[in-house]
């Protein structure tokens, strides 16, 4: 974990916890479970416990329980040297989840294109007007993304499918930089989208799902480029280290 000075937290969080063990440890979860969401916890980034409970303003001990919840659900593994670190996955565990993905996502619309009402078409239409507003900034539209995403999964009226989609997707953050980092993303999601919903207002259930997979398909292709480019990234810097500190 960098320091705040780093900016790797947000000094604006909240550093007060409800009262009761219990309590403190849940708040802990949830804290670091949204910084691991939003990205402002890295994948690979290293946290301790006496850092975090700094960061929280509270005791190790509903630390410790919170951090172990993470590393059982799969979001935080032991680091070497001590603590935890989020997790990193690689290119393989990438197409594993994209391959879940793609199929839950298009039954999820297709059901959506059989099941939404009025109020659900309204809202969708409302949030890819939106995403249409907004600047040209990744992370913005990744968060709108994210919206937009589960309002189809809730117009799909399965609970089933809703927790399922909403457990996969805990490990968006866990893949790497969003895909609207991708050279043209914005533009060519945002008209993904928009066929998607026509496809649902339709209710073309066959058409939504074959576009949700169409728009998935796309995602991953968008992550491995990304993925990439981190990794080229990352490679340019160490090159460029002096002399005495590479190898650090």
């Amino acid at each position: 974990m960098r320091s705040q000075r780093g900016n790797a937290m947000d000094p604006e969080l909240p550093v007060s916890a409800p009262g009761g063990a219990g309590g403190r440890a849940a708040w802990a979860y949830e804290m670091l479970h949204d910084a691991i969401r939003e990205g402002t916890i890295e994948p690979g980034q290293r946290l301790m416990e006496l850092e975090v409970s700094a960061w929280l303003g509270m005791s190790r001990t509903p630390v410790r329980e919170a951090m172990r919840r993470l590393q059982a659900e799969g979001m935080l593994e032991h680091s070497v040297g001590g603590g935890m670190s989020v997790v990193l996955y690689d290119l393989r565990a990438i197409d594993e989840f994209y391959a879940m993905r793609e199929r839950l996502e298009g039954m999820a619309a297709a059901l959506a294109a059989q099941n939404a009402d009025a109020a659900e078409l309204h809202i969708l239409a409302a949030t890819l007007d939106a995403m249409r507003a907004l600047p040209p900034d990744p992370r913005q539209h990744a968060r709108e993304n994210q919206v937009f995403h589960e309002q189809i999964y809730r117009a799909a009226r399965n609970r089933f499918l809703l927790k399922s989609l909403q457990s996969l997707l805990n490990f968006v953050p866990l893949l790497g930089p969003t895909t609207y980092n991708a050279p043209g993303r914005i533009a060519h999601a945002l008209a993904e989208h928009v066929e998607i919903v026509e496809a649902i207002r339709a209710h073309d259930a066959a058409a939504a799902e074959a576009a949700m997979r169409r728009h998935i398909r796309h995602s991953h292709e968008s992550r491995i480029l990304v993925v990439s480019d981190s990794v080229r990234h990352a490679m340019h810097k160490r090159t460029q280290r002096p002399p005495l500190l590479r190898g650090i």
